[in-house]
């Protein structure tokens, strides 16, 4: 077969899987009425709760893009699973794992009480809000640009830009975030912190508001689908098994205490943030069927509209419709 056949079956295949999505996308965006927005950080309550889009990037090069696919916000939790692989490069898997565990809580992702209840040697995972804290005190630097650094170059290896921080999100934040505080004076108390407390929520107030766009979001989920090489340059960026880890954690723990539900009617590994994102990640699966993005792929998404989680209610509505239509669970 000629080339020009081959990008002609390319388009025609494209063609009717942004039909499909177009249509998928426009029927969950009516249930963005049933969420709300995030309060506790002031400045996230000014976004539209009407907006719903997704963009999913192929390993094998195909993109599809639906709805509000344009409007930048920042990363919020899903800056976790990133910390958390800058922290596994720098300091080595063994090291983070000895002061992190890997054990979903069913408790809310703020929560404090089961560090008190259930005296922990160690937070049960990185991406509840006590153990995001533990890892980014684990972070190189003695300020919080430079424990930033190496997470600002990663997203920069990968996105092939370098995503900005923005700086009245960072400030509302910070002025606002009475519980991570609580939690902060906590973790000093039980030792967990290497790194003073301030500096420590400094870096992890800045991570979070880190801003991006859906693209950037299918553009992460995609590497990391592909075990953390870039499918164009053949380059590891993240080494495959803290790939693999984070990867695992996501399944697991990524969408706070939904994250049974989400593993068992989606199956395909994801982490939320209260900004309304979420990154999937559907990694290759040996199917014969003719479905989509069999190499897989990454998946993002923006609704902020909340459920009581603090999960996009459409967007995971429309993951699920996805990952059965197309058959992207991994189980």
């Amino acid at each position: 077969m000629v080339q020009g056949a081959i990008n002609q079956n390319t388009k025609l295949t494209k063609s009717w899987q942004q039909n499909y999505v177009d249509d998928w996308v426009k029927f969950y965006s009516k249930h963005t009425k049933e969420g709300e927005l995030a309060s506790y950080i002031p400045l996230l309550k000014q976004a539209d709760k009407n907006h719903l889009g997704i963009s999913i990037m192929g390993i094998n090069g195909v993109t599809i893009e639906s709805g509000d696919v344009g409007i930048p916000f920042t990363i919020q939790s899903i800056s976790k699973v990133f910390t958390f692989i800058v922290a596994c490069m720098e300091r080595g898997v063994s090291y983070v794992l000895n002061r992190v565990d890997v054990e979903p809580t069913g408790e809310a992702f703020n929560s404090i009480m089961h560090l008190e209840m259930k005296k922990l040697k160690k937070p049960f995972n990185p991406f509840v809000n006590a153990g995001a804290i533990t890892v980014t005190s684990l972070l190189n630097g003695k300020t919080s640009d430079e424990k930033l650094e190496p997470l600002f170059r990663l997203l920069e290896d990968i996105l092939k830009y370098r995503p900005v921080l923005n700086v009245d999100i960072f400030k509302s934040e910070s002025e606002t975030s009475v519980r991570n505080r609580a939690i902060g004076y906590y973790l000093v108390e039980t030792g967990y912190l290497e790194s003073k407390l301030e500096l420590t929520l400094e870096t992890y107030f800045k991570q979070c508001s880190i801003e991006i766009s859906l693209q950037d979001l299918a553009h992460l989920g995609m590497i990391l689908a592909n075990d953390g090489e870039d499918p164009k340059t053949q380059i590891e960026i993240i080494p495959r098994q803290v790939a693999r880890l984070a990867k695992s954690l996501m399944l697991t723990c990524g969408m706070y205490d939904a994250s049974g539900k989400f593993a068992a009617y989606v199956g395909i590994p994801a982490k939320s943030g209260v900004s309304g994102g979420i990154v999937a990640v559907a990694p290759p699966r040996a199917r014969h069927e003719d479905l989509p993005f069999l190499e897989g792929c990454g998946i993002g998404v923006y609704g902020p509209a909340l459920d009581k989680q603090g999960n996009s209610i459409a967007g995971i509505k429309l993951l699920r419709h996805i990952a059965k239509q197309w058959d992207l669970s991994i189980f």
